[in-house]
């Protein structure tokens, strides 16, 4: 009798920060583990976000028995109203997960042809079967509530998959991580472990939830003047710690920010924020109370160009201005690749007379990652077979294998997959076996694009090096009536640079007559040699290469009688 097998393909988050999706695939069935996005990088101009491509799945839809979201966070769930445009899972997550998801439905008008179901770690109704996998459920701590770690009986064996996580052993607003149920997977035989990768570069543990939160509370009872915060609006655990420490600092939150209010309105909705009776106010009350009663909570800790604090500090807010005197916090660490952006807020802020208290400078945010010593007491509780390190770039992915290495599990037993790789599970080997179709789909404007590398490419050297815009007119015979029209955009200035465009219209009317000789009427050859031409003519004058675009105007002319 064959051996039973389970294919493991993430369509996204290994290589990446975010982006995570994970299929567990068998002959009938197929289950998704998170499905999330990743936001773009500098050069992808013009691109919102980005989500994983599930082409791979698009035959396969019938075997689709849901996703299962770990948590609450974008990079977990923000491709779901994406990917329900393409494929219609039912969907199952805790109640805090399922109410986010509920809220980015709604504003997609999607939530009709939803399907949410609400699991739960709770002893009584922690089993979910889903044809061929049958999954069970373990709380474990995150910056957010409501997180689950799972265990996924397949007919090859148990599969733990950790979700992010971190071991907090003074949680806040969340109960301990169930550290029974994970000990207990792991004395039934864990054939193998998912497990987060995004903190494995970091020695020792994740400061605790209980640090930031005093930290919070005696820095607000010594400042006087008005008090600003950003943090992440799905970081419902600080923004419990910040109204928490408003209320002993006898002072009132406004809150600023869509996304920030509407998902306080949904924890707050589910019990997972306390909020005292008269402790929220409007920005207008806001302005007309003593800037010392007053904490302002908003978006913007990264830096974000559009967000709250990032426009009040370039004085372009329409309802707050910044106060010579303000306190801000940023209550978060810097992603990479977002320091430069989070500089620039804090020069503007100072420069306007706020003080700013920022990453290093006093413990203001708790990572919700594990850290190494976390990461291998999660293998050490599991005892899986065989480790997959997820979530995280390539270094990341590296250092979890180490750890995994140091606490005994052998090197031939750890697998370091990329974003497409299917990994092949029997009950007792593991092996890659292929690479299957995987990659990036783009957002523009809340919209699937079809937008490729061709188009981006072209969108990084207009803004780099501008372009040229080409006009040749012919005739209904096909021949050139005129001289080339050049119009340039940002390569240069064409007053002070007029004899490098008249000298650049003189090749182009050689290139013509050359191609007309050889009786070549074919616009789109004529097009590509005049773009070659060019191409090396701007680079070797200016060492720089504008996008060309050429547009062939054919007038007719009329013969009159």
């Amino acid at each position: 009798m064959a051996k039973e097998k389970l294919s493991i393909i993430s369509l996204g988050g290994r290589g990446e920060v975010g982006n995570n999706m994970i299929i567990l695939e068998n002959k009938d069935d197929i289950i998704i583990l998170d499905a999330g996005i990743l936001f773009p990088n500098d050069d992808q101009y013009g691109i919102d976000l980005i989500i994983p491509d599930i082409s791979y799945l698009l035959d396969k839809k019938q075997k689709i028995r849901g996703i299962i979201l770990s948590h609450g966070h974008e990079d977990h769930i923000g491709a779901i109203p994406y990917l329900l445009e393409i494929i219609n899972p039912p969907l199952y997550g805790s109640d805090l997960t399922l109410g986010l998801v509920e809220n980015k439905l709604k504003d997609a008008g999607l939530l009709a042809q939803a399907n949410l179901n609400v699991i739960t770690a709770s002893q009584e109704r922690r089993r979910l079967k889903l044809n061929s996998f049958e999954l069970e459920f373990c709380y474990v701590n995150h910056s957010i509530p409501a997180c689950v770690a799972m265990g996924i009986h397949t007919p090859v064996g148990l599969i733990v998959y950790t979700g992010d996580y971190k071991f907090d052993q003074t949680p806040l607003n969340s109960p301990q991580t169930d550290y029974q149920q994970l000990a207990d997977w792991g004395k039934e035989g864990v054939l193998a472990l998912l497990g987060d990768s995004t903190n494995s570069e970091r020695e020792g543990h994740t400061l605790s939830e209980y640090i930031v939160a005093r930290n919070l509370e005696d820095s607000f009872r010594l400042i006087e003047e008005r008090i600003i915060i950003a943090t992440f609006s799905s970081n419902i655990s600080r923004i419990q710690q910040i109204i928490k420490a408003g209320v002993k600092a006898k002072r009132k939150v406004a809150i600023n920010g869509r996304s920030m209010f509407n998902t306080i309105e949904i924890a707050a909705k589910l019990g997972y924020i306390q909020i005292p009776p008269g402790m929220l106010i409007t920005l207008e009350q806001a302005k007309k109370m003593d800037p010392g009663k007053v904490i302002l909570l908003m978006t913007g800790s990264q830096g974000e160009y559009s967000a709250s604090l990032s426009r009040m500090a370039r004085g372009e807010h329409r309802d707050i201005s910044i106060i010579p005197g303000d306190t801000v916090f940023l209550s978060s660490s810097p992603i990479p690749g977002n320091e430069k952006a989070i500089g620039e807020t804090i020069n503007l802020l100072y420069a306007r007379g706020a003080r700013v208290i920022y990453n290093g400078m006093l413990d203001l945010h708790a990572s919700g990652h594990a850290c190494q010593e976390e990461i291998k007491m999660m293998i050490n509780l599991t005892r899986p077979k065989f480790l997959i390190p997820v979530h995280g770039e390539f270094r990341h992915l590296y250092h979890h294998a180490q750890l995994g290495r140091q606490v005994g599990i052998a090197v031939e037993n750890i697998f370091i997959a990329q974003n497409g790789d299917r990994l092949l599970l029997t009950e007792d080997k593991a092996e890659i076996v292929e690479q299957v179709h995987s990659g990036q789909m783009y957002i523009e404007g809340n919209q699937l694009s079809d937008t490729g590398a061709v188009v981006l490419n072209d969108r990084k050297r207009l803004s780099e090096n501008g372009f040229v815009n080409i006009i040749i007119a012919v005739n209904n015979r096909g021949d050139f009536i005129s001289q080339p029209k050049l119009v340039s955009r940002g390569f240069v200035y064409n007053k002070e640079s007029e004899q490098l465009l008249i000298a650049a219209r003189e090749l182009i009317v050689k290139t013509l007559k050359d191609l007309d000789n050889k009786k070549i009427i074919d616009y789109s050859l004529i097009k590509k040699k005049i773009i070659a031409t060019l191409n090396k003519f701007f680079y070797e004058k200016t060492k720089r290469s504008p996008l060309i675009l050429i547009e062939m105007l054919e007038i007719r002319e009329t013969l009159y009688v």
